[in-house]
């Protein structure tokens, strides 16, 4: 009898371990958030900001790791290509969205579920404190004066840097610089005060404290009104009101799954990080920061990613910076651009 009872026991614990993650008490064990920028840039600091509160909720360890490399492609592929199980999360940025019209891969949001979207970020451009120029208006001008000398910070095609470059040039009839590319704001900006380089276009919540510290010197925030955190910096169409067709824009910082993952986890998930991100802790490093809190979910996350996408890829192919037209993929033109 005892015998039986035993192998009873053994077979339903076999069966336990074997069902999926939406059938169990989820989490289970330790969960992995692969960030795909570098540390301390702006995906990687409002995850860290916001990870521990949601592992509290959770009641389950979140180990974050940095994976950086093919404009967060590499983390991307990494975590689309394991399993769908609630276990490993993709902590990314906006680039994914313009991976196909950039020929950066065949993979892109669409492959995934996002659990939030938690902020948004300003771009703004600074430039080394010694740089010969104080404004973007002087900035412009010296770089027609000396074509090519100028070196402008870059995170690879279709990031931040290289829309908001891909702005300029259009806006400017041409930007004549020589790119340096980087892993990520983080790495970009620490090449910029040491000298490596002379300009960024960055996220103002990465750059806010190496400003305020005197490390780096803004020349424009790319918006259409000045920002709170730096009331004395220029709007960029102070210089230039051309720069209004493409404003509002920014970059944004979200938490993904593959498709497929549980639903018992997705929810779980989601309710942990919606939780966390309206603590007064987060909000505060995101105001103090100049990110804004989106704290968004489900169809509402899903439909603000095709208007990104949209006005994003659109963006890149009328500066002819886009590897295939948008239409390939059929992502649809704008409505105020068509």
């Amino acid at each position: 009898m005892k015998t039986i009872l035993g192998a009873a026991f053994a077979a339903l614990s076999l069966a336990a371990a074997c069902m999926p993650a939406s059938a169990q008490d989820y989490p289970t064990k330790e969960i992995q958030g692969i960030i795909q920028w570098g540390a301390g840039g702006s995906t990687d600091t409002v995850m860290r900001a916001v990870t521990p509160k949601a592992q509290e909720i959770l009641g389950q360890s979140i180990v974050l790791q940095n994976v950086t490399g093919g404009v967060g492609a590499i983390a991307l592929n990494q975590v689309a290509q394991g399993d769908a199980d609630g276990y490993t999360m993709l902590m990314g940025a906006e680039n994914p969205l313009i991976y196909k019209v950039m020929g950066l891969g065949q993979r892109d949001y669409s492959d995934f579920t996002p659990i939030s979207i938690l902020a948004r970020g300003t771009p703004i451009l600074v430039a080394r404190p010694d740089a010969p120029f104080e404004t973007y208006e002087e900035m412009i001008a010296y770089v027609k004066e000396n074509p090519d000398e100028i070196r402008f910070g870059s995170t690879g095609p279709g990031g931040l840097p290289s829309v908001v470059s891909a702005m300029i040039a259009d806006v400017e009839d041409g930007l004549p610089v020589t790119f340096v590319p980087y892993d990520g704001d983080g790495p970009a900006l620490t090449a910029l005060q040491s000298g490596a380089i002379d300009v960024m276009p960055a996220v103002l919540g990465a750059a806010i404290e190496s400003i305020r510290a005197g490390n780096m010197k803004p020349l424009a925030v790319v918006t259409e009104e000045p920002v709170a955190q730096l009331p004395d910096v220029k709007p960029i169409t102070t210089y230039n009101e051309d720069f209004g067709r493409y404003l509002p824009w920014g970059p944004f910082f979200g938490i993904f799954v593959p498709n497929g993952t549980p639903e018992d986890a997705i929810s779980k998930l989601r309710d942990a990080y919606s939780q966390a991100a309206e603590t007064e802790e987060f909000k505060s490093l995101l105001d103090n920061r100049g990110y804004a809190l989106m704290n968004i979910s489900g169809q509402e996350a899903e439909d603000f990613m095709k208007t990104w996408q949209s006005t994003t890829a659109w963006l890149l192919q009328d500066a002819g910076m886009a590897k295939t037209s948008p239409e390939e993929f059929g992502i649809p033109k704008p409505a105020d651009t068509q």
